[in-house]
């Protein structure tokens, strides 16, 4: 009868040929040492990046799909209402994944990358008082390299949700229609018995004030902006 191989002690066999067990375990020791320096070092990068406006990429070995020019990131900040910011203000944590595509292209392209910025809604950063973040690296000329994406994607009416606050025309467009809506509620018998159109109008007026007040409060308030004033601000109420 033929004895079982057993795998594991021939495995032993095909690495004690070539070291031994004391020098794997100090191998195996070095190697994550260094491991764990290099991921500190990527998450200290990430909290306080360079202000650099290029990296040393081997342009070769680039994905095209990846690549992005600040034009378009600035049309889907200002259509979702997020921003474009240092990785310095994102107050969210960094996944294990985004510190191995960090490492993974810097392997790649035999360079340390730097001037992380990213882009996420304003909530996800840390914004000085005046869902879906994706990590970029800038490649030099207004484009940008995205290194990795994580998070839950977007809510599907999130660009429809902020549309009003695109820039003033929206808001205003916005602020008629509702007060198209509220006019058209309010029984006019209230004021008047007579049906005549111009009471309406003087109706719709004073409802047009009522709701842009509203608005105008609410964004003094609240320190809000609209998106195009707000995509590459650092500040709260800017």
């Amino acid at each position: 009868m033929l004895k079982r191989t057993n795998i594991e002690e021939r495995l032993k066999v095909y690495r004690n040929k070539t070291t031994n067990e004391d020098d794997v375990l100090k191998q195996v020791r070095a190697i994550l040492k260094e491991d764990s320096a290099k991921n500190k070092a990527i998450s200290k990068t990430l909290a306080d990046p360079q202000e650099k406006e290029h990296n040393d990429f081997n342009f070769d070995l680039l994905e095209s799909g990846k690549i992005y020019h600040i034009n378009q990131i600035q049309k889907i900040c200002i259509d979702y209402r997020l921003r474009f910011l240092s990785s310095k203000y994102f107050k969210g944590k960094f996944p294990q994944e985004a510190i191995y595509s960090i490492k993974k292209l810097e392997k790649e392209h035999k360079t340390t990358l730097n001037g992380f910025k990213i882009i996420a809604p304003s909530k996800l950063f840390k914004l000085e008082n005046a869902d879906d973040p994706l990590l970029f690296a800038p490649l030099g000329n207004d484009y940008f390299y995205l290194v990795h994406k994580w998070g839950n994607d977007l809510h599907p009416l999130r660009k429809l949700l902020v549309l009003p606050f695109r820039n003033f025309i929206t808001l205003t467009i916005l602020v008629l229609l509702v007060s198209w809506l509220l006019t058209l509620l309010m029984p006019i018998e209230m004021f008047t018995h007579e049906k005549n159109s111009s009471y309406f109008w003087i109706l719709f007026f004073f409802m047009f004030k009522m709701v842009a007040s509203i608005t105008i409060f609410y964004g003094v308030a609240l320190g809000k902006n609209f998106n195009y004033a707000i995509w590459k601000s650092k500040y709260f109420n800017a």
